[in-house]
């Protein structure tokens, strides 16, 4: 881990439809700020996203947001950051909230967040990063996709050493705890393209 560990929080750019998604943003930006953590996200001031980079600039966390030109230009760009990376496109973001990064958090999202959680643990089980991934279940938001993991398993068409870097949880602090006590999992061998 760098010399001040950052954790990458994929969220959505919405508030969702329950006050608990709102607080457990606020809860993370909080459990951050008490060890000291900086925090990666989308860069964007509204949603989710915006919850939880207000309130940890508010505690004094530092925050470095990465966001695609082309929504940078919508004026949904935070500007209040310590770091505002404005980058061509999706991939890029992707990749340099990756290399800022030395764990993932995901809270509820959309699509957009899906996608961010879904690319994250495939670069892990292709031995792209050793990196934990963290998944932030309020409300039991995430549990169809937990299924959907391991029906996937049981089908033949995910391996499970893809989800040994998955870290669950319903709490905030406890997420945050897990994710910086980590311990890669060994990989038999480096798996291909073809086997993924």
């Amino acid at each position: 881990m760098q010399d001040r560990p950052r954790i990458c929080v994929f969220c959505g750019s919405s508030y969702g439809n329950s006050p608990a998604f709102r607080e457990a943003a606020l809860q993370v930006a909080d459990s951050l700020a008490r060890r000291k953590l900086g925090l990666v996200y989308g860069g964007g001031r509204v949603g989710l996203m915006g919850v939880v980079a207000d309130a940890a600039m508010a505690a004094g966390t530092e925050v470095v947001g990465v966001i695609p030109l082309a929504l940078a230009t919508h004026e949904i760009a935070h500007h209040g950051l310590t770091e505002l990376h404005v980058v061509p496109g999706m991939h890029e973001r992707k990749a340099l909230m990756s290399e800022k990064s030395d764990a993932f958090l995901t809270l509820p999202g959309g699509i957009g967040t899906y996608e961010e959680f879904f690319e994250i643990l495939s670069w892990a089980g292709l031995g792209i990063h050793a990196k934990p991934i963290g998944l932030l279940n309020i409300e039991g938001y995430f549990d169809p996709l937990l299924a959907l993991l391991e029906f996937g398993a049981d089908a033949g068409f995910v391996r499970r050493h893809f989800l040994d870097f998955l870290l669950v949880s319903t709490d905030p602090d406890t997420l945050v705890s897990d994710l910086l006590s980590f311990q890669p999992p060994s990989l038999p061998r480096k798996v291909t393209l073809e086997e993924a």
